[in-house]
C-alpha cells in the first residue's frame, strides 16, 4: 500500500448540505496529504448533539457497531444539547489527536471555529444530518431534509384538506436541519394550507409538549401539527390527548422507535422516517474509504421514507 495520498482540493468548491460549509481557500489546504491507513489503526472521534434523543443514540449505535466490526477505536462525546461544550469536546478530541472527527452540531453557525480548528490541525471533519455554516467538511452525512419537510406539508394537505389551520413545532435555532425541513414543510404550506402558529421546542419531547399547550391557547381550531423531529411530536400528541384534541393530526420526523411506535398504534398519523443507524455507518465508512484513497463525495444521501398509520 501506498504510505500517501495526495489528497487535491479545489479552492472555493462549496460542498452541498446547507450550503454555507466551503473547502478550504488556501494552499496549506490544497497541498495537504493524507496518510493511508487500515481501519483498525484509526482513532475516531465522534461528538453527538445529545444523547437524550433516541435518534442520536442510534446514529452512535450505527458508527459503533462498524467501528467494532473493524476494530477501530472510537472516543465519544455527548455535547447536551449545549454548542459551547460540544467545542470543548471538539477541542479535546484534536489534543487527543484523532485521525478523523465525525459530528453532529448542536448549532450550524456555532459549530464553525470548531470545524475550522480540526481544519488547522489537518483533522478531516464529517458532519452527521447536520452541516456546519463554515470551515471544511469531507463530506455530510445526512438525509434530504428539505424534502422529508414537503413530504410532511404534502401528506397533512392530503389528509386535513387545503387552507386548513396547521402548526409547526421547530428544532433548535440555528440547526440546519430546522431550517431545511422548515424550509421544506413553509414552501407547501404557505401555498396550500394556513400556518397559524410556528415556535421552536428544541427538538425536545417536554417542550414539545409545552409549546404545543401554549399554541392550544391561542390556536384552538388547528387541524393538524408539524414536528421536525418524532421527540416534539410525541409531547404534542401528549398535549393534545389532555387538551382533549383527539381529531388533530400529528406528522413527526426521524421514525425513531418510539415515534415509529406511536405510528403503528394510531396515535402519530405519520412520520418522515429516516435509518439513524444507517447514517452512523454510512460517516464511519466515508472516513474509512478516506484513509484508503479512495474519493469521498461532499453529500452523502442517508434514505427517508414516510410512514403513516393504517
Amino acid at each position: 500500500m501506498k504510505k500517501l495520498v495526495l489528497s487535491m482540493v479545489a479552492a472555493g468548491l462549496l460542498l452541498s448540505g446547507c450550503g454555507a460549509a466551503t473547502l478550504g481557500e488556501n494552499d496549506t489546504q490544497t497541498d495537504k496529504k493524507t496518510e493511508e491507513k487500515k481501519a483498525a489503526d484509526l482513532k475516531v472521534g465522534v461528538s453527538i448533539s445529545t444523547l437524550n434523543n433516541p435518534f442520536f443514540v442510534s446514529v452512535k449505535d450505527g458508527i459503533q457497531t462498524l467501528a467494532d466490526e473493524n476494530k477501530t477505536k472510537t472516543i465519544i462525546s455527548d455535547a447536551q444539547n449545549d454548542a459551547s461544550k460540544q467545542s470543548n469536546d471538539i477541542d479535546d478530541l484534536i489534543q487527543q489527536k484523532v485521525d478523523v472527527i465525525l459530528v453532529n452540531p448542536v448549532d450550524s453557525s456555532a459549530i464553525q471555529p470548531a470545524v475550522e480548528a480540526a481544519n488547522e490541525a489537518n483533522i478531516p471533519v464529517i458532519a452527521l444530518d447536520r452541516s456546519s455554516d463554515g470551515g471544511e467538511i469531507l463530506t455530510l452525512v445526512a438525509s434530504d431534509n428539505v424534502k422529508g419537510g414537503e413530504m410532511a406539508a404534502n401528506f397533512i394537505k392530503e389528509k386535513v384538506g387545503k387552507d386548513a389551520k396547521v402548526a409547526q413545532l421547530e428544532g433548535t435555532p440555528g440547526a440546519s436541519a430546522t431550517r431545511e425541513r422548515g424550509k421544506g414543510f413553509e414552501s407547501i404550506a404557505k401555498k396550500d394550507l394556513k400556518v397559524v402558529q410556528s415556535q421552536s421546542a428544541d427538538f425536545d419531547r417536554a417542550k414539545g409538549l409545552t409549546v404545543m399547550e401554549n399554541i392550544l391557547q391561542s390556536s384552538s381550531d388547528i387541524k393538524a401539527v408539524f414536528a421536525q423531529n418524532d421527540e416534539m411530536a410525541l409531547g404534542a400528541v401528549e398535549a393534545l390527548k389532555s387538551a382533549g384534541k383527539k381529531d388533530v393530526l400529528v406528522v413527526g420526523f426521524d421514525g425513531n422507535e418510539d415515534g415509529l411506535k406511536a405510528v403503528k398504534a394510531g396515535t402519530l398519523a405519520a412520520t418522515v422516517a429516516q435509518q439513524p443507524v444507517e447514517m452512523g455507518k454510512l460517516a464511519l465508512q466515508a472516513a474509512y474509504d478516506h484513509f484508503e484513497g479512495k474519493k469521498v463525495e461532499s453529500k452523502i444521501d442517508s434514505p427517508l421514507e414516510l410512514v403513516e398509520a393504517k
